[in-house]
């Protein structure tokens, strides 16, 4: 049976860590920047783990 390819898309939006977690960016960090408080958006700037039930399909996709 050949390889598992890696979804290219899911490659670009996702990292996994050295420990085996999956990280992603946040959203609401690219327009309409004005109105958001400077502390609120240094938290959104840092990167958040993938939880939950979309862990596994994200896995799938990065081919692990």
């Amino acid at each position: 049976m050949p390889k598992m390819k890696t979804h290219r898309g899911a490659a670009k939006r996702f990292k996994v860590t050295g420990s085996g977690k999956v990280t992603r960016r946040n959203t609401n960090l690219n327009h309409i920047l004005e109105k958001k408080g400077e502390s609120r958006k240094r938290r959104l700037s840092r990167a958040s783990e993938v939880t939950g039930g979309d862990l596994r399909r994200t896995r799938r996709l990065l081919g692990r």
